[in-house]
């Protein structure tokens, strides 16, 4: 599974470049975009071909899935505790964001899968992850009803030992988004993947 995650912050040409992603194998789109009103994240999603609503999933604005066949929600890991999930649990999908493997390992079934990171130093964030172990932490995963995707620092280049360390999913958003060509950069991460 590849996921792409948003920019905090609008793309020039984002959604055309969301739709061309969906178009080329994208499993599934976070959308995390932190700073913009409901009108404008009502706007977004309609510049999105409403035949990928069912791979959206929001980390915010979690009502708006109500009139946009959107099922799918991100809890961070600060929400995750509080339980602000709990009202989504029988009627959606969830997923959370853990930063260790011991934290990873004792979520329970309600979770489809959970973002690990940073597996590398991030792209997106300079100098975050640069001291990370989650890489070699995923070895020591027992938690089997819970998939598990690796985030931070993935591009084309290290993709396939995200795979080979046993993760069950990649999630992109520097790779993709700091690119000069977005699309490009995830279709060969995922032909990389496919080999």
């Amino acid at each position: 599974m590849i996921l792409v995650i948003t920019p905090e912050t609008r793309v020039h040409n984002e959604t055309e470049i969301i739709n061309r992603m969906f178009q080329e194998g994208l499993d599934l789109l976070h959308i995390r975009k932190p700073l913009m009103s409901r009108e404008e994240m009502t706007s977004f999603l309609y510049s999105i071909d409403e035949k990928f609503y069912p791979q959206l999933v929001l980390h915010g604005y979690y009502d708006l899935g109500k009139d946009h066949r959107i099922s799918r929600f991100h809890f961070r890991e600060a929400d995750r505790k509080d339980e602000a999930y709990q009202s989504y649990i029988s009627q959606s999908t969830l997923s959370t964001s853990v930063h260790d493997i011991e934290t990873y390992n004792s979520l329970e079934e309600e979770w489809e899968y959970a973002l690990i990171s940073p597996v590398f130093p991030s792209i997106s964030k300079k100098g975050y992850g640069e001291e990370s172990t989650v890489i070699e932490e995923i070895k020591h995963r027992t938690n089997p009803n819970v998939k598990l995707i690796a985030l931070g620092g993935i591009n084309e280049n290290n993709i396939c030992k995200v795979f080979e360390s046993g993760a069950d999913g990649a999630a992109l958003l520097g790779a993709v988004w700091e690119s000069e060509e977005p699309l490009n950069t995830f279709k060969r991460c995922r032909k990389n993947v496919l080999l």
